[in-house]
């Protein structure tokens, strides 16, 4: 029996962890000075909650903007939940970790994106098929692709 450390599902974790702790600090305090967020998600993924009319909008994902408005910001162990703004209609959104696909702060020129994760050591965890996409892919407005530090996880797997 051949046991092996999963380096790229414990960055994931890892990386999911620091989304989580930077979301608390938020709630807790709001945002500090220019600092904002797009968060890319899965719309289709199964803990998701999103209205229909976004979810039919929006059928694989979406990416939202965490800015000048959101209000309830409420943080969990699983995922995080916020009502934006979307054309004037304050909508509640609910957004597990494992639906995020990218998170990126371009006040900062920080980012992160989450590829696919396959683990067979792990037969119990949900297997996501997230694209791999590069910088030029990431939906966020041109300003945020300057010089962007994006954390691609490939290199730790085999």
């Amino acid at each position: 029996m051949s046991r092996k450390i999963d380096y790229g599902n414990l960055m994931h974790e890892a990386m999911r962890g620091l989304i989580r702790k930077v979301l608390l600090d938020v709630a807790e305090r709001g945002l500090p000075g220019n600092h904002h967020f797009f968060i890319t998600f899965d719309t289709s993924h199964p803990d998701a909650e999103l209205a229909d009319w976004l979810s039919d909008r929006y059928p694989g994902e979406m990416t939202v903007v965490m800015q000048h408005w959101y209000d309830k910001l409420e943080v969990s162990e699983e995922g995080f939940a916020v009502t934006l703004n979307f054309g004037d209609a304050p909508e509640p959104l609910y957004i597990p970790y494992d639906a995020i696909r990218t998170f990126v702060d371009p006040s900062v020129e920080f980012g992160l994106r989450f590829e696919q994760q396959d683990s067979e050591d792990a037969p119990d965890k949900r297997q996501r098929d997230l694209p791999q996409q590069t910088e030029d892919e990431l939906e966020v407005p041109e300003e945020a692709h300057k010089d962007a530090e994006i954390v691609s996880l490939d290199s730790f797997r085999k």
